[in-house]
């Protein structure tokens, strides 16, 4: 063959070899792309991190919810389990309740328990945790705060032991006078000052019941059935004659003053009784000669009665408990005076059910004062009154004349006062 038809094959050969691996080249890159937009076509969805509709429904809960994945990352919480503490960002602060989430990731097994998650504060909050699966990887925590409801269980507890323990003492006097009127059937002096116990204790025990009911009563919460217009005046008054023969015996001046014509609305039976407790207090724990003065005058749209006493006072460190249900400060006093200790109980849920409220200023060895403060009705057509003192005198002593404070003593019981 010559050389020059030698040098055309050659250069065929190689332009068909280039030809046929360009083709190749291509086939293969088309067959890749074909490929991967099958793969991009049929690829399953994946399911969503959280499913649609539980955000907005943990949104509305009152309950703090938190939502984790398997790595116990906070995916959703509720605000609530912000403000507990329970969530920070995207972690999930309480061990308790991570142990528990991951025992349910473990077996799937809805788990319920009561945990106390304690607080920098103030005491620990008493909570019930419900945890459940939620789809294949989720896992949904339910809390609610029953921190209330077990203060509320406590303190009724609290009251029932109270209450008969109270009513198990002049009910076991009266048992033990009766048995010592019986051995003393032949002796009339005897007889009649067992007699005259059993009436004091017989007394006391009415008293007890009574206040026990009226608290029961204003405890409930409930709003006032027929609130009425309810007289300052009449109140204070009523009041004062309740305590005029105890304190004309311990020589005491009633004193009341101040503005004239104030009313309030609400119960003239519960207002009235709780002035007449701060009154009776004042009296009780006065010392001999001394003065209570009562006053009333409005401040703002309140109106307040005030119950000053030179008293033997209230140690600072018990002021704020003196309102508590049968708190006394030393129980062997209240047997001399046949005190309850619900009378400020009573006091302060009667100015709660009237949208008021109860403050005591007081000074060991030198006095007290309280004030009680109840929404003033408003009346147009009355006029102001001016500053009226009108004495109650319950002594022959002269009631302008105050007593020197008495010296300081130690702290006793008072009926509904420390």
């Amino acid at each position: 063959m010559p050389p020059y038809d030698r040098a055309v094959d050659a250069t065929t050969q190689a332009v068909l070899a280039a030809l046929l691996g360009g083709v190749v080249a291509a086939g293969a890159m088309l067959a890749w792309h074909l490929s991967d937009r099958q793969q991009h076509r049929y690829r399953a969805p994946e399911e969503p991190v959280v499913p649609d509709g539980v955000a907005a429904v943990l949104s509305v809960l009152r309950s703090s919810a938190v939502v984790v994945d398997e790595s116990d990352t906070v995916l959703k919480a509720s605000a609530p389990a912000f403000a507990m503490g329970f969530v920070r960002g995207t972690t999930l602060l309480s061990d308790e309740l991570g142990e528990l989430i991951r025992q349910v990731r473990r077996d799937g097994e809805i788990r319920e328990t009561e945990l106390i998650v304690p607080r920098p504060a103030g005491s620990p909050r008493h909570v019930t945790a419900r945890v459940a699966p939620l789809g294949t990887r989720l896992v949904l925590a339910l809390v609610e705060d029953r921190t209330r409801e077990r203060q509320v269980e406590e303190v009724r507890r609290d009251f029932v032991a109270n209450v008969s323990h109270e009513l198990k003492t002049p009910v076991g006097a009266i048992h033990l006078l009766a048995e010592a009127v019986d051995g003393a059937a032949d002796d009339p002096e005897a007889v009649r000052r067992f007699a005259a116990r059993m009436i004091t204790e017989s007394d006391r025990l009415s008293r007890l019941v009574q206040q026990i009911i009226e608290l029961s009563r204003l405890q409930g919460d409930e709003p006032l059935d027929s609130p009425a217009p309810v007289s300052i005046d009449s109140v204070v008054a009523t009041a004062v004659d309740v305590v005029s023969t105890t304190a004309a015996s311990k020589e005491i001046a009633v004193v009341a003053e101040g503005e004239h014509g104030l009313t309030v609305l609400g119960s003239e039976k519960q207002v009235a009784a709780a002035v007449s407790n701060l009154v009776s207090n004042a009296v009780t724990y006065s010392e001999p000669g001394s003065r209570v003065v009562v006053t009333r005058r409005t401040a703002g749209d309140m109106v307040e009665v005030s119950v000053v006493d030179q008293g033997i006072g209230i140690p600072e460190q018990e002021v704020e408990r003196i309102f508590e249900r049968f708190y006394r400060v030393d129980p062997a006093r209240h047997r001399s005076t046949g005190g309850t200790g619900l009378g400020l109980s009573i006091v302060k849920h009667v100015a709660a059910t009237h949208g008021g409220e109860v403050r005591v200023w007081s000074v060991e060895g030198q006095g007290s004062t309280f004030t009680l403060a109840l929404p003033r009705r408003p009346d147009p057509a009355a006029r102001p009154g001016g500053e009226v003192a009108d004495t109650v005198p319950a002594t022959p002593a002269s009631p302008a004349t105050p007593a020197t404070p008495a010296a300081p003593v130690q702290p006793h019981l008072q009926e509904e006062r420390p």
